[in-house]
């Protein structure tokens, strides 16, 4: 297990779990949470490849997790108003808290 399927899905898995721990707002995590859906099927097929059971499996029930994540983050139609009306009040927020810096 140390040809290129393998680097790129350890390079992607660290690129998305950087993504999501930045918090750079919820689009950006919602796309780490893709990313993570796509190394997740490449360790799969990785690990059906090299016999490795245990990898297969793990990120076959990662890919589960992380496509919830993708729903809850980009796809949701209730969450996506929610992410609007944040969006809005955080903007509020800053330009509040540059006024009082100023």
């Amino acid at each position: 297990m140390n040809g290129p399927l393998e680097w790129i899905a350890a390079i992607g898995t660290m690129i998305a779990a950087g993504m999501i721990a930045a918090d750079l707002g919820r689009k950006a995590t919602g796309w780490g949470f893709v990313l993570f859906c796509a190394v997740a099927v490449t360790w799969v097929v990785s690990g059906i490849i090299e016999n490795a059971m245990p990898i297969a499996a793990m990120n076959a029930i990662l890919l589960l997790i992380n496509a919830w994540g993708v729903w809850q983050y980009l796809l949701s139609p209730k969450n996506r108003k929610k992410i609007e009306k944040l969006e809005e009040l955080e903007q509020e927020a800053e330009e509040e808290v540059e006024a009082e810096e100023s």
